[in-house]
């Protein structure tokens, strides 16, 4: 025990120091950031302000990013932002129990006699569970506003749009924020292989790619499909319709049951019964036939060839080159370089599929720091409101998520609403139109002119709490002026008033990219 616990202290040592060999140690109380530093942080959170980077100075890169990489198991939330969250009814979870009644619940108002009284009923279950959604939302976007963890909750959002589930489909709005919280955001900077088994396990990917159903003599091969193609290996890696039809075999069996009673067996199958909160392996519902599937030999036997099959699948080589090109692509380029893929599909072989490591290797590589020098990234809208919000208020905590999700909704990137599988797309050429350029105007002025309703809490009495956004402060003249381009700083000095100001800043051309640790270029 003694030679493992040193040998953990030594690699996050070593860890620290190849950092501190890319980046430099910018001491325990730097005066100022760079350029480059500001790019860092701006790159690998959401968005960079001045708390993030007090926090920085007073570390230093090196140990900030350290700390990114391998954050305590639960966030050091704003007290505020904890009240808030705790207040919710679903912040430790849904249970079963909770499910089970809900369903009950909507089975009674169907049986209503009287129609204006049920109808009322239905209304009152489905305004619910969208109430259940919204408080879902609210959750997720405190977290990424607040939390100094920053890397693992863009990496929440990331592996949320990888293994996207969609709120509208069955009673998905009750399930999304248990997915996020207890499926994802715990993995998110993890072990692939967890990651892609908590996903499975999950009520919420059950439901929404139909294996709930997916039973021997009524094969599903919806789930099957796309674990190959989006979640893992990716198109034209080499698996088959053959393999999807034998993993769609795998896969009978796997499913749901809220009830807590275990269902009833012959007394050969109980042993092979596994239950988990919501998530159940019926033995009886499963097909025991041998399969064969990417060209191994899977013997009948129940859960365990859903293990053996998630293995072949997280340890397939395709699967590290696809997951290590998306991460690329999400935060170097819409065309990562084929050096960068390989070292992070390297990282993530070597490491079996340990996330941090992964991204560790990107940020260590010399593509990613000519990236961060060179290449422009523009902002999705989550990554344009968030850095705008982190940016106007800093550690000022909101009282109100609503306009954020209603912002979202209307760039056409709001939280649980991708409705195909694929999730939203990560290239910057596909959020860069004009129509969304005019409604990230409006945002702007929004933000910049006021508090925007962010600090009016929800209810017919609460009254909006004044705030003033400030986004011409310490950080902007000590490091991100020297981002703008001349034609913008000139447009600045022109402003007639700081709601004007704010506006033209937050809706610049800058603004719209992720910092560069390089000088601004006039804009065409």
């Amino acid at each position: 025990m003694f030679k493992t616990r040193n040998a953990k202290k030594f690699a996050a040592v070593a860890a620290i120091v190849a950092v501190m060999a890319t980046f430099g140690n910018t001491g325990s109380r730097a005066a100022e950031l760079s350029a480059h530093d500001l790019a860092l942080i701006d790159r690998l959170s959401w968005g960079v302000n001045a708390s993030t980077a007090e926090r920085v100075r007073g570390v230093g890169v090196a140990v900030w990013l350290q700390q990114q990489l391998h954050p305590p198991a639960e966030a050091a939330l704003p007290g505020p932002v904890s009240v808030q969250i705790d207040a919710m009814p679903d912040a430790r979870g849904v249970t079963p129990a909770t499910l089970l009644a809900l369903q009950e619940q909507a089975k009674e108002a169907n049986q209503i006699a009287d129609e204006d009284q049920r109808k009322a009923a239905k209304q009152a279950q489905q305004q619910m569970m969208t109430d259940r959604a919204k408080q879902a939302a609210a959750r997720s976007i405190l977290r990424s506003l607040y939390t100094p963890d920053q890397l693992r909750e863009r990496m929440s959002w990331f592996w949320l749009n990888h293994f996207n589930v969609h709120q509208g489909k069955a009673d998905l709005r009750l399930l999304v924020g248990d997915y996020e919280d207890r499926a994802i955001r715990p993995h998110a900077l993890g072990k692939f292989g967890a990651l892609l088994r908590a996903t499975l396990r999950h009520p919420a990917m059950l439901r929404y790619l139909d294996n709930s159903g997916n039973a021997a003599g009524r094969v599903n091969e919806n789930y099957a499909r796309e674990i190959m193609e989006l979640h893992t290996m990716g198109v034209g890696s080499g698996y088959t319709q053959a393999d999807v039809e034998a993993l769609a075999k795998i896969f009978t069996g796997v499913g749901i049951d809220l009830k807590p009673d275990d269902p009833k067996l012959k007394p050969e199958l109980r042993p092979l019964l596994v239950r988990h909160s919501a998530f159940e392996f019926n033995p009886a519902r499963h097909d025991m036939s041998d399969k064969t599937f990417l060209g191994h030999l899977i013997q009948g036997r129940g859960y365990a060839e859903v293990e053996e099959a998630l293995d072949l699948i997280v340890h397939h080589p395709a699967t590290a080159q696809f997951i290590s090109r998306k991460i690329a692509v999400y935060f170097v380029s819409d065309n990562p370089p084929p050096a960068l893929i390989a070292r992070m599909a390297k990282a993530f072989t070597a490491s079996d599929g340990d996330i941090a490591a992964v991204l560790s290797a990107m940020i260590q590589s010399p593509e990613f720091e000519a990236a961060l020098k060179s290449s422009e990234r523009f902002k999705d809208p989550v990554s344009y409101v968030y850095s705008a919000v982190r940016l106007a208020y800093d550690d000022k905590v909101i009282a109100n998520t609503a306009p954020i999700q209603n912002w979202l909704n209307r760039l056409g990137e709001g939280l649980y609403n991708r409705q195909t599988p694929d999730g939203y797309a990560l290239t910057s050429e596909s959020w860069s139109g004009p129509g969304q350029m005019m409604l990230r105007f409006e945002i702007a002025r929004q933000i910049g002119s006021g508090s925007a309703g962010l600090f009016k809490p929800e209810g017919p009495d609460a009254k909006d709490r004044p705030a003033f956004p400030l986004v011409q402060n310490a950080l902007y003249f000590g490091g991100l002026r020297q981002t703008l381009s001349a034609t913008t700083r000139t447009a600045l000095d022109k402003a007639i008033s700081p709601q004007d100001w704010n506006t033209l800043f937050l809706s610049s051309p800058e603004f719209m990219y992720r910092l560069r640790a390089e000088a601004p270029h006039e804009p065409s």
